[in-house]
């Protein structure tokens, strides 16, 4: 084959198969041009920045979503359960990638029109802030379909970069800029580390792309290999999962977590609770299955993750003892939520040499509580950003009183607050049974019972605040803020409050996510090994 032949191939390949699979993020970066082009007209600002937003990620999602639903394989490649590789094998385009780039914009269609209800971003500032927001969301959209490490560090770079803006939103706040100053120090710090295991790992293995690194490492096992190369590798994973474990805010690498959303607004503690954690995730599948189907790697990450799962978990809810902003509480809350999903991913990682249909569950219960967690923490964050609106405060105790002026709004903020607890008949109750199901059927008894432990203690911190609103007298001073039901506030708290009930009896989702997690489960062609 001549040098025009390999061109043509690269060509056709491009034209017939990648870029229709990439067609939802190029339609994230047509928006992103179309924001900055009509802000140099002078006319991106306040409803027309909302609308080309919304516009362009109700295209993303309408291009990215499977239609219908069942087909999740999209369009490329003939066996619609198949991984097909895409751009060079840079990216993969399966139901896998497919599940959660749905997932992700379908998030940021609700997370704009949030922001729409809410007043925030201010006009002057609408333009930057989605352009940052969608940008992010090209990021994470990449992080779900990595297939090669450049593309990992890629989209964890793209996702955090416009992050650290997001946060320092507000230029007028002291603590929005000490936000985002401690996020982009951390964050480049961390970035650092990934990028030189990234560097080790590539060494060793003497490749960047996914499944060749796990090819290699299978042969070097089974070969044998020396101390010093074993060290390197050892390394190398443990620099790789410090990124990883920053975009999850998990342990130790949570401190950020806390100042960052209390320094920033409500709406993008959203942002940044959800989207990153979903897209991190994605990301630490693919990293972690990659590499499982060698035993002794298998070994290690279960190990890892069972350990930081726990750790995290514990942390979190400990931590949001006490706290009277409600959005520190609520990074508390995101850290736990961390360990949660992560317990899923250690159970898949635990099962995947052996028992690959258990392992595909485990990864459809964490990637069907990613889809309850969208629910929750945006309806949390939302409800907070619409009180802070009513009551020009965040601090808890400023709730006092709000069921006699706003009931309705009071029964869906505690409908959202029961879900994050796990309580039936609510969708977080669907969620965590998936996840402590998973856990079981890995035989990680003593993680489970950390789980459901975990459980009990989250129940008070999230009861406290119902409390609060509900029985504490209202502030003698001034009478409780009024958020009526059939506002545009609550309106949106109420669809979110009724979408946790259906989740709990539709279960549509987590068998979505059980066909969108078969193809992270191939024989490999060193499986005899």
């Amino acid at each position: 084959m001549n040098f025009y032949d390999l061109i043509q191939t690269a060509v056709d390949d491009t034209l017939g198969k990648s870029l229709p699979a990439f067609a939802p993020e190029m339609a994230l970066c047509a928006t992103i041009v179309a924001l900055l082009l009509a802000r140099m007209m002078s006319r991106a600002r306040g409803g027309w920045a909302f609308g080309l937003a919304l516009i362009g990620s109700l295209a993303a999602l309408g291009l990215a979503a499977p239609w219908p639903l069942g087909g999740l394989g999209g369009a490329v490649g003939a066996d619609p359960h198949a991984a097909t590789p895409i751009f060079t094998g840079m990216l993969v385009h399966d139901p896998f990638s497919v599940y959660v780039r749905s997932v992700l914009l379908l998030f940021s269609v609700l997370f704009v029109l949030m922001t729409r209800i809410s007043g925030v971003p201010a006009d002057e500032d609408a333009t930057e802030f989605f352009v940052l927001t969608l940008g992010a969301t090209l990021g994470m959209c990449l992080m779900a379909a990595a297939n090669h490490m450049l593309i990992v560090f890629l989209g964890v770079e793209m996702a955090s970069v416009p992050s650290y803006g997001l946060a320092g939103m507000l230029k007028t706040r002291r603590a929005s800029s000490e936000a985002a100053l401690k996020f982009a120090v951390f964050g480049g710090a961390t970035a650092g580390v990934m990028l030189y295991g990234i560097s080790l790992l590539a060494g060793a293995l003497g490749s960047l792309h996914l499944p060749t690194m796990s090819a290699q490492l299978a042969g070097i096992v089974y070969d044998g290999m020396g101390v010093e190369r074993g060290l390197v590798l050892v390394l190398g994973g443990l620099m790789l999962a410090v990124g990883l474990a920053f975009k999850l805010s998990a342990v130790p690498f949570q401190f950020w977590a806390p100042d960052v959303f209390e320094g920033a607004t409500a709406e993008v503690g959203a942002f940044l609770s959800v989207a990153s954690k979903a897209a991190a995730l994605a990301l630490l599948a693919r990293v972690c299955l990659a590499f499982a189907a060698v035993e002794s790697a298998r070994v290690f990450i279960t190990g890892l993750l069972v350990l930081i799962s726990a750790a995290t978990c514990l942390f979190g809810n400990l931590a949001a003892y006490g706290q009277s902003n409600i959005k520190r509480l609520l990074a508390y809350s995101t850290i736990a939520h961390a360990g949660y999903m992560m317990m899923a991913m250690a159970a898949a990682t635990a099962l995947a040499g052996t028992q690959k249909a258990d392992a595909s569950w485990a990864v459809a219960a964490m990637t069907f509580y990613i889809v309850v967690y969208l629910f929750m923490n945006l309806g949390a964050f939302a409800a907070a950003a619409f009180l802070r609106n009513a009551t020009g405060s965040e601090q808890i105790d400023d709730y006092a009183g709000l069921v006699r002026r706003s009931p309705g709004v009071v029964v869906c903020f505690a409908i959202i607050l029961f879900s994050l607890v796990g309580l039936p008949p609510l969708a977080g109750f669907s969620g965590k049974f998936a996840v402590f199901a998973a856990l079981y059927r890995a035989d990680l008894l003593g993680l489970l019972a950390v789980g459901v432990l975990n459980t009990v203690l989250s129940l008070f911190y999230y009861v406290r605040i119902v409390r609060i609103m509900v029985l504490a007298p209202e502030p003698a001073n001034r009478p409780a803020p009024s958020v009526p039901l059939a506002s545009p506030s609550g309106l949106y708290c109420l669809a979110i409050a009724v979408a946790l009930g259906v989740l709990f009896v539709w279960w549509g989702p987590l068998e979505w996510a059980q066909t969108a997690s078969a193809p992270l489960f191939p024989c490999p062609p060193f499986c005899h090994r």
